[in-house]
This record gives C-alpha cells, structure tokens and sequence, in this order.
C-alpha cells in the first residue's frame, strides 16, 4: 500500500510546487513505488521557430515532479525530501502531443530512494524522455 494518498499528494504540491498549475500537471495516479503524472499541451509551453516541441524545462519539471511522487509513495508525507541528482535524456518531440509521465522505483533504502521516470506521448505512446532521478530523504527526527 502507498505510503500517501492522491488526495495528500495534491495537498502537499498545492502548497509546495508553485509551478504546477503554470504547467497545468495534472497526477493521474500514485501507487506503491510507481506514480503517473501528465501534462495537456498548451501553445504557451511550446518553443522552437514554429512552437512545434515543449519546451524541455517543461518536461524535466513534470519528470521531477513524478520523481517526487514515487519517493513520497514510500515515505509519505516527509517534509524535506529533496532531489539529490537527476538526469534527463530528451530523445523526440510530442509534436501536438500531450505528454504522460510513468514513474517507478529502482532502489529504495533508508535515505535515498532511486527511481525512474519514462516519458511518452500521450496520443500514440512514443518515447518523449527518459529520466533517472535520486531523492535525499531527511533522517527521522526524535
């Protein structure tokens, strides 16, 4: 079972993640080690000479973002969780695609969790990007 619900997830980045409505992420699901965010295409998160990709921040926010929701299934709702390294490998554009985000874990320990993160196309599930990701998880207070 998930150490957090969809409902306390949203809370958290309700609060927390000031960027995700500018990005209109949307969390589809959060389960035991794995989470599913999405983002609809919008023209004003689109770049290049004929705004045909989004942009790549874009995507690397909606990857971390997942990243998140992978460790916090785990952990809950740790305050302080922070990205320790992360690495994004944009390999296509979603042209007019709207993009979905697939994360699951890789390795959990006791103060780091490793994930992954696929990102593909929502309308014919090409890949988008690959991301790996590490997540700091603070030591337990007494």
């Amino acid at each position: 079972m998930s150490a957090i619900t969809l409902p306390e997830f949203q809370k958290i980045i309700e609060a927390d993640a000031p960027f995700v409505p500018v990005f209109g992420i949307e969390t589809v699901s959060i389960g035991t080690g794995e989470a599913t965010l999405r983002i609809a295409q919008r023209h004003d998160l689109l770049r290049g000479p004929n705004r045909d990709r989004m942009a790549e921040p874009v995507l690397m926010a909606l990857a971390d973002l997942t990243l998140y929701a992978v460790v916090l299934s785990h952990v809950g709702p740790v305050a302080l969780a922070v990205t320790t390294s992360m690495s994004v490998d944009v390999v296509d554009t979603p042209g007019a695609s709207s993009v979905v985000a697939h994360g699951r874990t890789l390795k959990a320990g006791k103060r780091l969790v490793v994930a992954g993160v696929r990102i593909t196309a929502e309308d014919d599930g090409r890949p988008i990007a690959n991301c790996t990701g590490t997540y700091s998880i603070p030591p337990a207070r007494l």
